[in-house]
């Protein structure tokens, strides 16, 4: 019977209720705020938001934006930042046109001396920030200004003065690994849809919604594997070690300095898909792309229920974090108000989740 008191009384054996499990989960402020979001949309947004192009004209910018999220949130969830991710849009973008345009490059070569060109920034990034013991936020941000100052003059130099480099779409017509980075997915698909009345039409019988935007699948993509990685993989135990007391976590035997040089790689990695596509789609590549991303991507993360002292955090928390930027920033569209109340929006919700984080922090932890 003693035995018996005694494993009753033991915490560790207690099983918690549901919604005590509900709480400790970093996606759920996002999942909540993409609730409100669409509640306050159904009643003050033209119902065209939410047919199925509505959805599409949203779910797109906020699908490029959640790929530098994805990364972010896994490199904060390590416990380190990189502010440069934006400005590395722009610098791969440089290097992608570059390979193509200038060069006259495949795409099957292209698109991988652009990956590790990012690859090697990332590392540069990491290196530096370990070796030197300084906070990654202030060596990444000296990057920022650094890979933002080499895409303009690179660009005029590639030019001949220009910011912007024309010419992407000629250079790789015909390639046939355009339709991974490129354009519409499932066009057959769609076009059957609009064949039986699924999906509407123009007067000459296209469909309105011509496929799924190949950026949306490759977000949706990396939403998953960065999941399964975090929660059923010893590398993602390994990231929540190593951004939660990395010291202990060196003791522990986790190799702590390969995982965040591998995640700064990753994170530059995934600016370098963002540029891949955005030059690609647009068809050139400009020294301002990706401005001011390396601050939505970090507050999408946030919103998702990153912490911003490390070990804490979920990619899915940062899915759901950008569908509420690219709802937003879509849907003020398709209301009267003015589109600029999206600046005040970014900053109350960047507010909001730090406070309910920090609330969420200190019931995981238990403290006052």
């Amino acid at each position: 019977m003693a035995d018996t008191a005694q494993i009753n009384s033991d915490e560790r054996l207690k099983r918690e209720s549901f919604s005590a499990r509900l709480m400790k989960r970093p996606e759920l402020g996002a999942i909540a705020g993409v609730i409100l979001v669409t509640i306050f949309f159904l009643f003050t947004a033209d119902s065209a938001m939410f047919t199925l192009s509505g959805i599409m004209n949203f779910m797109t910018p906020a699908s490029q934006l959640g790929i530098l999220a994805i990364g972010a949130a896994l490199l904060m969830i390590g416990g380190e930042f990189d502010l440069s991710i934006g400005s590395m849009v722009a610098f791969a973008g440089l290097i992608f046109g570059a390979c193509v345009v200038t060069f006259g490059l495949p795409l099957i070569i292209a698109i991988p001396l652009t990956f590790v060109f990012a690859a090697l920034v990332g590392a540069v990034n990491g290196s530096i920030v370990l070796k030197t013991g300084l906070p990654s936020f202030i060596v990444t941000l000296a990057f920022l200004f650094v890979l933002r100052g080499i895409s303009l003059v690179g660009l005029k130099l590639a030019t001949g003065g220009s910011t912007q480099l024309r010419g992407v779409r000629d250079a790789i017509e015909g390639d046939f690994l355009i339709p991974l980075f490129s354009g519409d997915a499932f066009g057959g698909l769609f076009t059957w849809l609009a064949s039986i009345g699924v999906v509407e039409t123009f007067n000459n019988g296209a469909p309105k919604v011509p496929g799924i935007p190949v950026e949306i699948l490759w977000f949706i993509g990396l939403t998953l594997v960065a999941t399964f990685v975090l929660l059923r993989t010893p590398y993602g135990n390994w990231i929540f070690a190593a951004g939660g007391d990395r010291n202990a976590a060196s003791n522990s035997g986790v190799p702590v300095r390969k995982i965040k040089i591998s995640l700064f790689m990753f994170t530059a990695c995934c600016a370098a898909l963002v540029a891949i596509i955005t030059v690609m789609d647009a068809g050139s590549t400009d020294a301002r792309r990706g401005f001011m991303k390396e601050f939505e991507a970090i507050i999408a993360a946030v919103i998702g229920g990153c912490l911003l002292t490390g070990g804490y955090g979920s990619a899915i928390g940062a899915f759901f974090g950008s569908i509420i930027f690219g709802m937003v920033v879509i849907g003020l569209s398709y209301t009267s108000f003015d589109q600029d109340w999206f600046q005040v929006f970014l900053g109350g919700m960047l507010l909001i989740a730090v406070l309910f984080n920090n609330y969420i922090r200190k019931r995981v932890t238990g403290e006052r």
